[in-house]
């Protein structure tokens, strides 16, 4: 144990990398996140917090603030087939019953992470060139010309992370086939539409989804679609608002009233990366996308993102310079047991989705069982897991994966 705090530097601004430096500073850890752009921003749209990750900010004391933006999404979700016909409903619960389940915009949820830090923690317009390390600290070197000091470097700089070539060779994204064109629609243009509902399409090669946001007051839908050639993975890339409801021409009612509600869409390339061989070197540790990218067919990215930041506060309390090391190792051990299922379960999902794994009789199958995959999903506390190892107990088993 220590007398001095700890000093993390976080590289990356976003939903991980603010929920990391709020949930260090709960546990007592000095924290700097140095981000790259001139201010903080969040160009994508939604983003689903569940209830294995809603559980650790309403802790770290977000609860008011999340209920403020978040929209409650309930018993009203469901699959679909592409003409409307029901396959099942989608889990909202953990097996309590607890219904912490919010569609955000990402731009609301970065804003409440970034308003419970203190003025002075986010330094914007650092764009991180190089990493140094010793026996004793890490220094961080920035493009403004500036440097850094801590006892450990937390990169949360999302799945082209710079940090990330200091800890292994070269692993590109890889591609999964799909585009995903997504946007927000305004509630009160569609007057039918089920309220606090998620709702998910599936037809041959290509899915549909739909989440409110925002107290309810947006919509947010995302088409996702093959292509032949790869996609640019940019949440800003314009996209073309005919191409998308061409591609989901004839499908429910409720599918097609809302593409004509679109005035303008983005698009950005799906990619997710295969488990690297490891987490840390020294006093550098990866989190979130820079550790584990995901495919959004869980959305499940940023809440694991959420529970790496809670794992590693718990598991850093209390301990010195000296330890850092070591206490990354443990923390990567504690970790990927859990994000390596969930990363390939999100690619299984994606073909579920997609009318690719199977008969459509073993997709409806399947996505029956999904849900008891996605309780033990939620009923994991991150943070009594960590405490549990860091005195002594062993990592929790993996999740079970949907059987095929």
């Amino acid at each position: 144990m220590s007398d001095r705090p700890l000093r993390a530097a976080i590289v990356g601004g976003g939903i991980g990398g603010l929920a990391a430096a709020c949930a260090l500073r709960h546990r007592g850890i000095q924290v700097s996140v140095f981000e790259q752009a001139p201010a903080l921003g969040e160009i994508g749209a939604g983003v689903f917090i569940y209830p294995n990750s809603l559980r650790q900010l309403e802790r770290m004391g977000l609860r008011d603030a999340l209920a403020r933006v978040g929209a409650r999404v309930g018993p009203a979700s469901r699959y679909c087939r592409m003409d409307g016909s029901v396959v099942g409903p989608i889990v909202t619960t953990d097996s309590s019953g607890w219904n912490g389940f919010y569609g955000m915009h990402r731009a609301d949820l970065l804003d409440a992470l970034a308003a419970a830090l203190p003025d002075g923690v986010v330094r914007t317009g650092h764009r991180c060139v190089g990493l140094q390390q010793d026996a004793d600290v890490a220094r961080l070197e920035f493009a403004n010309g500036r440097t850094a000091e801590a006892d450990l470097v937390i990169a949360a700089d999302g799945i082209h992370s710079v940090l990330q070539k200091y800890v292994v060779g070269p692993m590109p994204p890889e591609y999964s086939g799909s585009r995903a064109y997504r946007g927000l629609v305004p509630r009160d243009r569609l007057p039918n539409w089920r309220d606090e509902a998620h709702q998910v399409w599936m037809g041959d090669g290509k899915h549909f989804m739909v989440f409110p946001v925002r107290s309810g007051q947006l919509l947010n839908y995302v088409g996702f679609v093959p292509t032949s050639s790869q996609t640019v993975e940019s949440w800003s890339a314009v996209g073309d608002r005919d191409e998308l409801a061409a591609s989901f021409a004839g499908w429910d009612a409720p599918v097609t009233e809302l593409l004509a509600q679109v005035e303008s869409c983005f698009w950005w390339g799906l990619y997710d990366r295969r488990p690297l061989p490891a987490w840390t070197a020294g006093r550098l540790v990866l989190l979130g996308d820079a550790a584990h990218p995901m495919l959004p067919h869980l959305g499940q990215g940023a809440n694991q993102a959420i529970e790496d930041g809670v794992a590693l506060a718990v598991l850093l309390e209390g301990q010195g310079a000296a330890a850092v090391p070591e206490v990354l190792r443990r923390y990567e051990a504690l970790r990927r047991v859990r994000t390596d299922v969930i990363q390939a379960e999100a690619r299984r999902n994606g073909l579920r989705y997609d009318s690719r794994s199977g008969s459509l009789e073993q997709r409806d199958r399947e996505i029956a069982d999904a849900g008891r995959f996605r309780r033990q999903l939620y009923d994991y506390d991150v943070e009594a897991a960590a405490l549990a190892f860091r005195d002594g107990g062993a990592v929790p088993a993996p999740l079970e994966a949907v059987p095929a």
